[in-house]
């Protein structure tokens, strides 16, 4: 089947709005469909304004159409991906105290019940539930949980939720006792919630008019949230707050920062009334993040300091922590990465990334001995769970590769022996043997190797005739796992090649790999990925003009400057909440996101280096006439990330100037936000309509 799109496409009229910024004047003909009122629709979708919602509901209404032959393969799709999932799966319980905490999900559910058990109860033993995701969604069109946080003392949970997709979290208590919820109730949060010692406060972050995470207030139970004390309140809007705990509990962890640096402070989690104590002053382009070693009495600290690219650990006593008395503990080793770090009792557990690859060392602490965790294949994602406790010898990773499923094992620092905890279950059957991965290297235009990490089923000739699927992030250090996912599959099976280029702008490779992808460095991104497109036709696992590009977010930006740089590569763009209007976005200090993006991008406000540089690459400033491959673009319109009007105004301008006939759709989702449909099956129902595009536009339908 060949995806042909209607004849009647909506045309958004043009009403010319002009800006100018060093000297320079631009003009934005479809600047009116960012409704002034966005801060009030954010908050309630009803008062959009009237014309704009009648563009867009114009635009779903046409996508609609265009999609509705490839209604029987949505669906296909939808119970294929479906039945991978075993639906009344749970999660390896996690001990704390008498408990082991767990989720579990409901045949048929979308959203997890959470449940905790005696620790040595076997499975479904003496079951109490906490929380049943289900029974709060009821009624709701989106709804998404933040956080289920446990007292200390296990009888109270702190759960979170959004019910319009902004991302505005409202903070309940349950009294585990009786299964009701108190009074207690705390609007726009971000989330999550962070608890003292004695269970009887917690604390959390604000979020303001504008979204931005700003202060960090205490909340005492049985209180109002007018009587709330404000306990950090960060004066600068480019850095966001938020609030967390070391491992052994007994710090209270505010920590500000914008994407390069970072500043903490302590509060005594025993003693939360206290006001929060500095560690180091912020300092530019030095970012810091601490763990407590509270057995020997200091802090472990991962940073950049020094110059330390790719991060080391240095350490501090407990009572003094301040810069100036950070030591070495582990050395900077260039070209590996430190990622994140947990201590325990007698151990230190890190993630580092070398040659791109991930792995966990261990460190005990008597004696400074090391081992490490690693494995073998070519491309695989590997994570580490703290769990609840700290006096304990047993750590938490998993493990998958985009041919092996999940697998949770519990790891003995001490004897090294690992335990399966669990392996993912693909109900509907999976054998790896069946799949082949592969992990090759593009030649960017600088001569930079990019990894590229491919799926395809064993029986797909690699002859250049099968279609490709190509995903690309590369921003903000955010790297993509080489992980299983349920989804390709659907794509590998019908012999597509799915393949994730591993571009710069992340940390694949390295700190370097992220400062080589930022600011003035920033086409390198999609110089990358076109590479990676360009290599995987010369090495014959798909052709030039069979590539459907997909990227979501920073990495929607990518499909934006990639379909415009070289349109012929690509048979289809696939574009998710795609930050595309790049240069008018940052531009506007007041929303939500821009202060802290300008040491991503660059600040266009205050330098005509940085305005010129973004508007050579910003997809919406450089749409032009041209043929563009079939594209597909995906909003929400309470995503207070990327805002709706960006994909509006791009398909906007691109049907305005587009020499082409093929498809251009656009979807903005009513009832969400930036991570698009709430519920497990709900969002794999936006996969198999985007994977419908992909086979449609390849003509494999």
């Amino acid at each position: 089947m060949k995806l042909t799109p209607p004849a009647d496409a909506p045309r958004a009229r043009k009403v010319a709005a002009t800006d100018t910024h060093h000297g320079i004047t631009r003009t934005d003909n479809y600047a009116w469909l960012r409704d002034e009122n966005w801060r009030d629709v954010m908050r309630d979708p009803t008062v959009l304004d009237k014309d704009i919602r009648s563009y867009l509901e114009a635009e779903n209404a046409y996508t609609d159409k265009a999609l509705e032959p490839l209604a029987d393969l949505r669906e296909t799709l939808f119970n294929e991906m479906k039945g991978r999932i075993k639906e009344d799966d749970s999660s390896v319980p996690s001990p704390d105290g008498p408990y082991a905490y767990y989720t579990r999900y409901e045949e048929g559910s979308q959203h997890p019940i959470f449940c905790r058990r005696p620790r040595d109860a076997e499975n479904g033993e003496a079951e109490e539930i906490i929380l049943n995701g289900n029974v709060e969604a009821e009624g709701e069109a989106y709804f998404k949980l933040g956080d289920v946080a446990h007292s200390p003392v296990h009888r109270l949970v702190a759960w979170s939720a959004d019910r319009k997709g902004s991302e505005y979290f409202t903070i309940r208590l349950r009294d585990l006792e009786t299964g009701k919820d108190l009074a207690d109730e705390v609007p726009d949060s971000s989330g999550g919630v962070v608890w003292d010692a004695t269970g009887t406060s917690f604390f959390y972050t604000q979020v303001d008019d504008e979204h931005r995470p700003l202060k960090v207030f205490r909340h005492v139970v049985g209180t109002s949230a007018q009587a709330d004390t404000l306990v950090y309140e960060e004066k600068d809007p480019s850095f966001f707050a938020g609030v967390g705990e070391t491992q052994s509990r007994k710090y209270i962890v505010i920590d500000t920062h914008d994407h390069q640096t970072s500043e903490i402070h302590l509060i005594p989690a025993d003693a939360p009334e206290l006001s929060p104590r500095l560690v180091a002053a912020r300092e530019e382009g030095v970012e810091y993040d601490l763990e407590h070693d509270a057995e020997r009495q200091r802090f472990l600290i991962l940073t950049n300091a020094e110059g330390a690219e790719d991060f080391k650990v240095m350490e501090a006593p407990e009572a003094t922590p301040e810069r100036e008395h950070w030591k070495d503990f582990i050395p900077h080793k260039p070209g590996t990465l430190l990622l994140g770090h947990v201590a325990f009792r007698n151990h230190y557990a890190r993630m580092e990334r070398q040659g791109g690859l991930p792995r966990i060392a261990i460190r005990r602490l008597r004696d400074d001995a090391e081992h490490e965790i690693a494995f073998a294949e070519e491309a695989y994602d590997l994570s580490l769970g703290a769990g609840y406790e700290y006096d304990t010898s047993r750590m938490r990773f998993s493990y998958s590769s985009m041919t092996t499923p999940a697998e949770v094992f519990d790891y003995d620092m001490e004897t090294r022996e690992r335990t399966l905890r669990k392996r993912q279950e693909v109900p509907s059957g999976h054998n790896p043997a069946d799949y082949v991965t592969r992990r090759i290297f593009a030649t960017a235009p600088d001569g930079t190797e990019v990894p590229v990490s491919i799926l395809h089923h064993k029986g797909t000739p690699i002859d250049g005739s099968a279609p490709c699927l190509l995903y690309g992030y590369g921003s903000y250090g955010i790297s993509i796992p080489a992980s299983f996912s349920i989804a390709a599959l659907s794509l590998v099976d019908r012999g597509f090649v799915y393949a994730i280029a591993h571009i710069r702008g992340g940390k694949d490779k390295g700190y370097r790999w992220y400062t080589d992808g930022k600011l003035f460095n920033k086409k390198n991104t999609f110089t990358d990925f076109i590479a990676a497109g360009e290599h995987l036709v010369a090495e014959n696992f798909t052709s030039r003009g069979n590539i459907v590009a997909q990227g979501g977010s920073a990495g929607g930006m990518l499909m934006g400057a990639v379909a415009n740089m070289a349109p012929d590569l690509f048979k289809g763009i696939i574009a998710e909440v795609p930050f595309v209007d790049v240069l008018a976005t940052i531009l506007d200090a007041s929303l939500p996101l821009t202060p802290p993006e300008w040491n991503e991008w660059g600040n266009p406000i205050e330098s005509k280096e940085a305005y010129e540089y973004m508007a050579s690459y910003s997809p919406y400033d450089n749409a032009r006439a041209q043929a563009y491959p079939h594209l597909f673009a995906l909003g929400g319109l309470t995503d207070p990330r990327v805002t709706y009007w960006e994909p509006a105004k791009w398909v906007a301008k691109l049907r305005e100037l587009k020499t082409d006939d093929n498809a251009l759709l656009l979807h903005i989702n009513m009832d969400s936000g930036h991570g698009g449909a709430s519920g497990r099956f709900e969002r794999l129902k936006e996969v198999a309509r985007v994977f419908a595009f992909a086979l449609a536009v390849t003509e494999r339908a």
